[in-house]
């Protein structure tokens, strides 16, 4: 399940930071600003990608590492449990951090001139990305069907 989710939620994250760079030509979040003026559907599909990434509930990336803690949990070793703890509290930084990052580099007044001629995304790649969040909101909503298609024996 987690490495399904990771597949899905890392393609959609390199596919709008590709999408932003080649419309932006910076990869430095502190040039960025105000981009969701500009780029409505990338980046909303950004903040899609990040609200995976940081396992909200309804997206892939939460019932993935749900099982991963769940599934550690389970492992009686006192260091499993340990570790299981530290990596639930780490939930908390991924959040501030991803959360952080990407609304430096679309929210607040466009620090560029040249990003006031930016273009939103082109048919192909709104495909592209709807397709990856319908696997990514599929495996969040009823993640039943990819463990049972797991579970196979």
């Amino acid at each position: 399940m987690q490495m399904v989710s990771h597949g899905l939620m890392t393609a959609l994250f390199f596919a709008v930071i590709g999408m932003i760079y080649e419309r932006s030509h910076t990869r430095m979040v502190a040039e960025m600003g105000g981009l969701m003026k500009v780029m409505p559907f990338i980046t909303t599909t950004l903040f899609i990608a990040g609200l995976c990434s940081l396992g909200l509930p309804g997206f892939s990336g939460f019932v993935a590492e749900m099982t991963v803690f769940m599934g550690s949990w389970q492992n009686k070793n006192a260091y499993a449990h340990v570790a299981t703890i530290a990596a639930c509290m780490s939930i908390v930084v991924t959040a501030v951090y991803i959360l952080r990052a990407i609304g430096q580099a679309v929210m607040g007044p466009i620090r560029k001139e040249a990003f006031l001629k930016i273009t939103d995304a082109a048919w192909n790649e709104r495909l592209a990305a709807i397709i990856l969040i319908v696997g990514i909101v599929a495996i969040g909503m009823a993640p039943f069907w990819l463990n049972n298609l797991i579970n196979v024996k």
